[in-house]
């Protein structure tokens, strides 16, 4: 298997950040798992484009790049097999300013459904809320933080 490029979108609202809920076997066990939104990089397709593609398959929402934040490369397992992932991360904002007022979102991934919704980033800063990819809480708490 070969590494997957992905591209996730940070969108940042009132000491808030969005991310998809998710259930299931991750690196860290079962159970309750967070990430933002975003998707695989298609080939030929630059990484911001991939971004906006995936905000609008996935929340049928349009999103503008405000700007690049950073790369991570995240290696890790699940039940005994290696992923690579490396993750391409932009700040975003909505261009339709009546989404922020909402709570959750549907996301759709084909035939997968899931919620979004808006994590405080002091709960994302709690031990026990696992979020991906491994790094990202880092890279956030820096941006944060710059201009301090």
């Amino acid at each position: 298997m070969r590494p997957r490029a992905n591209t996730l979108g940070l969108l940042f609202h009132e000491g808030c950040l969005l991310v998809e809920e998710q259930h299931g076997i991750h690196s860290k066990g079962t159970g309750l798992f967070y990430r933002p939104i975003g998707g695989t990089i298609e080939l030929g397709e630059p990484s911001a484009q991939a971004l906006v593609r995936e905000y609008r398959e996935e929340l049928n929402a349009d999103v503008e790049i405000v700007r690049y934040v950073s790369c991570l490369e995240n290696i890790y397992q699940i039940e005994g097999n290696v992923f690579h992932e490396i993750t391409q991360l932009y700040m975003v904002s909505f261009k339709e300013n009546a989404l922020y007022k909402k709570k959750t979102f549907t996301v759709t991934e084909g035939t997968k459904t899931t919620t979004a919704r808006w994590l405080p980033l002091t709960d994302l800063r709690k031990p026990e809320t696992i979020l991906y990819p491994v790094g990202l809480l880092d890279v956030i708490n820096q941006e944060i933080y710059k201009g301090e």
